[in-house]
């Protein structure tokens, strides 16, 4: 899966990440305990959220912002605020505080704690919450593109000043531009700027000027650090001295292709992890049952199918069982990069939605799993929410609630695209993604589509199939924490998380009219303006909402399922062995 707005639509436990998207992109499919680093082997915990390796310290990049690289990062960066498990909002008291001083104009104040250091020693202040922000700005740019490669580049024209207090001090303020009804989510901490500074050859105090004065020239060796500086070998960790952390874990190993171990951060101002190492292993999700059982994984986040479901199921009291429901929903994205089959050709996009089968899908793939499920007629809400109801009755006719094979035929028939080859692209080995291609080709071949299954291991992988543009449908999921604002990073025009180059001016108003009004009224019928925008454009087809399905040895407390994108892991440091 993949992320969206961020808000750290992947943030976790002690770091909430962006208020950017609040999704993640999610392949959302899919041992033995690793040797302690300074601790007890009882208290080495494996876990498994997928067969992806590691990609980056910095995973605030569109190449690097997925589930699988920030179940591991945001264990070790720290915000001011973190997700609960039905993505209520719970301010991250151990960093520090925060509190809104005015609403016309809306001000925020920040206090850091004054023991926050990062793990090297060097205090966590104003200069950090400056580089989170000036990271964010698009409006410094290098040529027509930003300056730093973020996935989350609004934070500069919503926060024209940036953050402004003593750069060594521990308190500063945010001026908003317009309201911000995600204000609360929105990342003011993300990497080390003492680090940044010192691999641009700057001063702190140079590089906070810079960024306040927007000189876009000086800060450019800082930007080239950031984008590509913690780009690594598979298995070679950075050095340790660029890579400092403020959450309760550091590097410890990394093993390519196999695992990465975190430590505790010896450093960490809050409450200590409770586990002696955090073993992230990379296991194809077929096989992470069989895992749990070996005890070579503890925990594990396989993708949940009516077979996985059994397989847990037969291990008895070995095994806790976590189900429930999710923010995370597959879909099923267009190309609309210019040339792509799709992009100028809305007839032939809804010839090939009206042949998808999404009941069947539902039926044979989701149901057997949560018997409640539904086909999803939404983006931004689901069908377990108050007003999802409401908001497909206003926004979708349900023209695509049926197969109809032969208006669709007709269509691809008039156009003349019999025989139209249409690659779905997807990060595979996914066994549930591959059964849906197959019933979307049983169903769509007979109305004239060449339905082609493209999915392949670096589909999401920096360079792979989906940065190079080369499929004509993306089969994916957004993992979700519910903000208000998560969409617009995915649909709007040129934003970081808009993969497919999609662009509509309408639906880019009704985003920037939701996303500067605390009014809730105004953010139910902006909902329902993009909904409806994006159904009669066919932006893409959403599927269904993944049903929750996770597990952990009966060995292991705390351990506890979300909503959220954070997904298993998002309470790591409380999991302990059982005495």
């Amino acid at each position: 899966m993949r992320l969206k707005r961020i808000s750290m639509a992947v943030a976790a436990g002690a770091a909430l990440g962006l208020a950017l998207s609040a999704c993640a992109p999610t392949d959302a499919g899919d041992g033995g305990n690793g040797e302690a680093n300074g601790g007890s082997a009882d208290q080495s915990i494996a876990v498994s959220v997928g067969p992806n390796d590691f990609i980056s310290y910095n995973g605030f990049t569109p190449e690097s912002y997925s589930t699988y690289n920030s179940s591991i990062v945001d264990r070790m960066q720290a915000g001011f605020s973190t997700f609960g498990t039905e993505g209520e909002i719970i301010p991250n008291e151990d960093l520090g505080s925060y509190e809104m001083v005015s609403e016309d104009p809306m001000v925020i104040e920040y206090t850091i704690s004054d023991d926050a250091v990062w793990s090297d020693g060097t205090p966590i202040t104003v200069a950090d919450a400056v580089l989170a922000w000036t990271v964010q700005n698009a409006t410094l740019t290098s040529g027509d593109s930003p300056l730093f490669n973020s996935v989350s580049q609004d934070l500069g024209e919503e926060v024209p000043e940036g953050p402004q207090g003593d750069p060594a001090g521990k308190k500063f303020t945010v001026e908003f531009a317009e309201p911000n009804p995600d204000w609360e989510i929105q990342t003011w901490m993300l990497h080390p700027a003492h680090v940044v500074a010192e691999q641009a050859g700057m001063s702190i105090e140079e590089f906070v000027q810079a960024a306040r004065d927007g000189d876009a020239e000086a800060l450019a060796p800082a930007a080239e650090f950031w984008n590509t500086g913690w780009h690594t070998d598979p298995g070679t960790l950075p050095d340790e001295a660029q890579v400092p952390v403020s959450g309760p874990y550091k590097f410890g190993s990394w093993e390519a292709g196999q695992s990465v171990t975190l430590v505790p951060n010896e450093n960490y101002y809050g409450e200590k992890a409770a586990n002696d190492e955090l073993v992230f292993r990379f296991v194809d999700q077929g096989a992470m049952v069989q895992a749990l059982d070996n005890g070579d994984l503890d925990v594990i986040a396989p993708q949940p199918t009516v077979d996985t479901l059994s397989q847990l199921e037969g291990l008895g009291d070995a095994v806790n069982i976590h189900q429930r429901d999710t923010l995370t929903w597959e879909h099923l994205d267009f190309n609309f990069v210019d040339g792509a089959l799709f992009a100028d050709n809305l007839e032939l996009r809804k010839a090939f939605a009206m042949c998808v089968p999404r009941q069947q899908i539902v039926d044979n793939l989701i149901k057997p799993i949560n018997p409640e499920a539904q086909v999803l007629n939404a983006r931004e809400v689901f069908p377990f929410q108050e007003n999802y109801e409401e908001i497909v009755s206003d926004s979708y006719e349900g023209q695509y609630d049926e197969v109809d094979i032969e208006g669709a035929k007709a269509i691809v028939d008039e156009l003349g695209a019999a025989g139209t080859e249409v690659r779905i692209g997807y990060s595979a080995p996914n066994p549930r993604r591959t059964d849906q291609v197959a019933m979307i080709k049983s169903s769509c071949d007979q109305a004239g589509f060449n339905i082609v299954d493209a999915g392949n291991a670096d589909f999401f992988q920096p360079g792979g199939t989906q940065e190079r543009g080369d499929y004509e449908v993306a089969l994916f999921a957004w993992a979700g924490s519910g903000q208000i604002t998560s969409g617009e990073n995915i649909y709007g025009t040129g934003k970081p998380q808009n993969y497919g180059q999609y662009s509509n001016e309408e639906v880019d108003a009704a985003w920037n009219r939701l996303a500067t009004s605390l009014d809730e009224s105004v953010h139910m019928e902006e909902t329902k303006n993009i909904e409806r925008l994006l159904w009669e454009d066919l932006f893409g087809i959403p599927l269904f909402a993944h049903p929750g399905l996770d597990a952990s040895a009966s060995d292991i407390e705390n351990v506890e399922g979300t909503a959220t994108q954070d997904g298993i892991v998002w309470n790591a440091e409380e999991w302990h062995r059982a005495e």
